[in-house]
């Protein structure tokens, strides 16, 4: 009886961990979608962030479920449609904001995983007021740098494509995800301002 009741502690324990890992990212309420994010980050002159995002796997996360491998792997899970699957979508839009479920209404599915899944809702730090430091956008909500805190929501071996060896560490061993490595395949920052 004792064993049991340590066994739901430990579950209960475990359960509130994780959904805090969730709650870090923030409300997806406040979430405004790419359109909104690219009136500011579009610019060659500051980093042209939206091309970039545009021009990597993260924004045709949604497309990718439409491939034959994703039925395939789909239908290992009984999913018939990954397109339409919550279980898919919690990593492949952000939409569904790491759940099974619409979140919102203001991100379009098909963007797949956009700017606000790394760096948090952005109803908060939108204005270019608030922007124009990174202090002040941290504070309103902008993860920042999102590697820390977005990456494993997703990359983990939770993931139906897991693969424990995909990233190999400066000491020779593997893991299945490198955050450094990974992120230095998607970063996009802004350039330095030249000296005057």
């Amino acid at each position: 009886m004792r064993t049991a009741g340590m066994i739901q502690a430990w579950v209960f324990t475990a359960c509130i961990m994780a959904s805090s890992s969730w709650a870090q990212t923030g409300d997806p309420a406040k979430l405004i979608g790419t359109k909104k994010c690219a009136m500011c980050h579009k610019k060659d002159d500051k980093g042209n962030q939206y091309g970039k995002w545009q021009s990597l796997k993260h924004s045709k996360a949604y497309e990718v479920l439409a491939t034959a491998e994703a039925k395939a792997v789909a239908a290992k899970l009984g999913i018939d449609d990954p397109q339409s699957s919550g279980k898919c979508l919690k990593c492949h839009s952000t939409a569904y904001y790491f759940t099974e479920t619409l979140q919102s209404e203001a991100v379009a599915v098909e963007d797949g995983v956009s700017c606000e899944s790394c760096h948090g809702p952005g109803a908060d730090y939108k204005k270019k007021s608030v922007m124009e430091s990174r202090e002040a956008s941290i504070a309103g909500g902008m993860v920042y740098p999102a590697k820390e805190k977005s990456c494993t929501l997703c990359h983990n071996d939770s993931n139906p494509n897991w693969d424990p060896n995909r990233y190999t560490l400066p000491d020779g061993s593997k893991t299945g995800f490198d955050v450094n490595q990974a992120y230095e395949k998607v970063k996009h920052e802004r350039p330095a301002e030249p000296a005057s």
